[in-house]
């Protein structure tokens, strides 16, 4: 075990964590909701250390982030557990998988922050994102890790549930280049319905607080699942909420659901209604609307909003045709909000 940051001291040697919006209250020999913070002794510790559940190097539109570096590979690392539990998790054997002190050296490839940044530098990835589980609960080690690698010249990313507390963002924010981070509903039923959870207006907070304080590069990713966050309205006022509070040309990915665990009773969402919900994030004034995971759509594709001319062409997650230059429209100048 390694010491955790973030958390206070309460009697009876109880400890309260403060990464994450759950605010653990945990008492000794016990953990938070992560599984992996652990009391011990009246101080909290964390057992995640360097333990990797997963190492990949991918294209950073796979996260997705289509607006930060583009056409760039990425290292990506996750570890195990995490903070949510949500009801149609396609990461369930790492998000669901809670090792103990004992195991999890078993199950892990050890890989520290400076193996990390060297592995980055070796496959030419141009910076290392932290996915495939919450990476808010192996804080400790992202936190290393960014530090290191913003003094190599490599970019960093969280894809995150945004779940993250302003005061553990003061901490990272400062070698947080990106967020790619789930907006899974816009209403208290439909966030009840996949996944049991604090108030999660919390999380909107966080994401601004991360974009205005920090100038981390925001891209939303909504799941769109069928009969639960689908409606018009409920769709409707998440594209209005992004446009105002972060922005006409903050990349919005709609993703096409598919069943899986406790969904497995819901059918796949309708391509119709990605295209529905496309057009209406479009008529609420949001310029970059994208579907995910439907292969060779055209709304994969990036087009400039002044001149209309395509910008970027994807085929799945490689891009085969760009015209931006210095993250503007190379045709007409327009900004598009890409960092390149």
């Amino acid at each position: 075990m390694e010491d955790a940051l973030m958390w206070e001291k309460l009697p009876d040697k109880k400890v309260r964590c403060n990464l994450c919006h759950f605010h653990c209250v945990i008492p000794e020999g016990k953990t938070g909701i992560c599984k992996v913070r652990v009391n011990v002794n009246g101080e909290l510790k964390t057992i995640l250390d360097s333990y990797a559940s997963s190492v990949m190097i991918d294209p950073i539109e796979k996260k997705p982030l289509y607006h930060f570096y583009p056409g760039t590979s990425v290292l990506s690392l996750g570890t195990w557990s995490c903070n949510f539990r949500c009801k149609g998790c396609q990461n369930y054997e790492l998000s669901r998988t809670f090792p103990t002190e004992e195991t999890i050296a078993q199950i892990s490839k050890k890989i520290t922050p400076e193996m990390a940044v060297e592995m980055a530098k070796r496959y030419g990835a141009s910076g290392i994102a932290w996915t495939y589980n919450e990476p808010t609960i192996w804080f400790e080690y992202t936190l290393k890790s960014a530090k290191l690698a913003k003094k190599v010249g490599l970019y960093t990313a969280y894809v995150t549930n945004g779940s993250i507390t302003e005061e553990a963002l003061d901490m990272i924010g400062p070698y947080l280049d990106a967020f790619s981070v789930d907006i899974k509903a816009f209403s208290d039923e439909s966030y009840r319905k996949i996944t049991p959870i604090f108030d999660w207006r919390k999380i909107l907070d966080t994401i601004v607080y991360a974009k205005t304080k920090w100038n981390i590069h925001i891209e939303v990713v909504t799941n769109v699942v069928p009969t639960i966050n689908d409606s018009e309205e409920e769709m409707r006022n998440l594209a209005r909420w992004i446009k105002e509070n972060l922005g006409r040309k903050t990349p919005w990915h709609i993703t096409r659901f598919f069943p899986y665990l406790e969904l497995s009773h819901l059918p796949p969402t309708p391509i119709e209604t990605l295209e529905k919900i496309h057009d209406i994030g479009v008529s609420e004034g949001l310029e970059f609307v994208y579907t995910g995971n439907v292969l060779g759509h055209h709304y994969e594709n990036t087009y400039c909003p002044k001149c209309k001319r395509l910008v970027i062409r994807r085929e799945g997650f490689n891009i085969v045709e760009k015209h931006t230059v210095n993250g503007k429209c190379e045709f007409c100048g327009e900004d598009l909000n890409i960092v390149e």
